[in-house]
């Protein structure tokens, strides 16, 4: 193309260079590649732009704060103290709390109730004398208020901040001074100083730098609303868990009314508790006897179920194992709901080895009633007899129960805080036990026969016995 007077035109538009950034640790390349060069996660980089390296060395100024190198021994170690939130299964996921200065980071998918629990949580708190602040970035302030209106939750005086803008946020907790305040949600908070969109990788980990770094100097409770991937894990990079100090996981299907509420991380307070909480018109309410949840309300025993004591952080809850054993073809199944599918092979082979009883041609299929998700190996034993039930047809005795790990040598070894697990059976009604030989009590348990066995063989042999 040439111009008026015959000089070439040449265009200064050229393509603008990217980056590619991983979504798991936040390393960068130039290209994209299968797998990250700096943590090995595969398919993980992300094409975006660079980041203007003109603002960099002033960016951090604002994190970078030193301390006196001290011992251990002379520093003061005060315990946290801790503001319940008027929700008692929230606090038990928290470790008893909202702790002055700490960061909370919870996830879970859309519609399963995270905004509605810390609706209902700020109001309590405010109703306690705190000052709160919940920070919108999803709704505007009128659709908060429908919603708390919706709850029941009636002149409110929680202050609603609907803001995206990391910087008038920061201004606006430095000049409210809150003592716990609700970021809704992470993903879809920006900084000025970066050029990447909401929800980035770059925008997620400087925000959430940026809002920890403000809980710690100025003292305010922070707690961020995260986004879920479709596999379940929190969006953005790995390090935004890093950061923070608890993080939660909401859990539960949202055709179902109840909610579990999981600790997976937590600086002031033991990790893997649980909080349940059931659905209601007036918003998340706390359910007291969770074990009700898990137990199907059968008017006689059925075959193929069998309830168990697992422990869920410090608490016992009673689960109940249903299993169905049904004839199969050439290639027989083996499902498991809740429960580990390879942990399920290898008890069906030592049933086989161990104990003579045969399913190589049956469709096994085994489920933890409730949708619980059971980690721990104590429940082998309740499946293994679930299994056996199923497969001959007779139910277990009413009020049994049995929990213990199995071994490949067809040994049963104990679980951990067996007089717990017992203790809380007990409480519930349950009133026949089948456990290890070293969870067996030495002072008998009131309206409780225990059976204590060593070996796989043996376990069934008392069942035969009770049934």
């Amino acid at each position: 193309m040439m111009c008026l007077v015959g000089c070439p035109i040449i265009h200064s538009m050229a393509k603008e260079k990217t980056v590619y950034v991983c979504s798991e640790c936040g390393g960068t390349s130039p290209k994209w590649l299968g797998k990250c060069p700096a943590c090995n996660a595969w398919n993980t980089l992300i094409e975006s732009l660079p980041e203007s390296t003109a603002p960099a060395k002033n960016r951090f100024a604002s994190l970078a704060k030193t301390t006196e190198v001290a011992t251990l021994g002379d520093i003061d170690a005060v315990d946290m103290a801790r503001t319940p939130t008027g929700h008692e299964e929230l606090d038990r996921v928290l470790g008893g709390g909202m702790v002055e200065g700490g960061v909370v980071l919870i996830g879970g998918d859309p519609g399963i109730g995270k905004s509605t629990l810390l609706l209902q949580a700020l109001d309590s708190l405010q109703r306690s004398g705190q000052n709160t602040l919940y920070v919108t970035g999803e709704e505007s302030g009128a659709q908060v208020a429908l919603r708390a209106r919706r709850l029941g939750l009636l002149n409110s005086q929680v202050k609603v901040l609907a803001e995206i803008q990391l910087e008038k946020i920061l201004a606006t907790l430095e000049a409210k001074q809150p003592d716990i305040a609700v970021i809704d949600s992470i993903q879809t908070v920006y900084s000025d100083q970066l050029t990447s969109a909401p929800g980035s990788v770059a925008q997620v980990r400087e925000c959430a730098a940026h809002l920890t770094r403000a809980a710690k100097s100025s003292g305010v409770t922070i707690v961020l609303v995260g986004h879920v991937t479709k596999e379940g894990a929190l969006a953005g990079p790995r390090v935004l868990e890093h950061m923070v100090d608890t993080v939660l996981y909401f859990e539960g299907d949202t055709h179902s009314s109840f909610r579990l509420v999981r600790a997976i991380k937590n600086r002031f307070g033991a990790v893997n508790e649980i909080g349940v909480f059931a659905m209601t018109e007036k918003g998340l309410k706390g359910v007291s006897n969770p074990s009700a949840i898990f137990l199907s309300q059968h008017a006689e025993p059925v075959p193929g179920s069998c309830v168990m004591v697992t422990l869920e952080g410090t608490r016992p809850l009673l689960v109940e194992i249903q299993a169905l054993v049904d004839s199969g073809g050439p290639s027989p199944r083996r499902l498991s709901v809740g429960l580990d599918k390879d942990r399920l092979a290898m008890l069906l082979a030592v049933l086989h080895r161990h104990a003579g009883v045969a399913c190589m041609d049956q469709d096994v299929f085994v489920n933890a009633v409730g949708g619980v998700r059971i980690s721990e190996p104590a429940a082998d034993l309740a499946v293994l007899l679930a299994i056996t039930s199923s497969l001959r047809g007779k139910p277990l005795p009413k009020g049994f129960f049995a929990f213990g790990e199995i071994g490949l040598a067809g040994e049963v070894r104990p679980a951990p805080r067996g007089q717990e697990r017992l203790k809380e059976a007990a409480k519930l009604g349950f009133s026949v036990a089948v456990v290890p030989k070293a969870n067996a009590p030495k002072k008998a348990i009131e309206g409780l026969i225990i059976h204590a066995v060593e070996r796989v063989e043996q376990a069934l042999e008392v069942v035969r016995g009770l049934s």
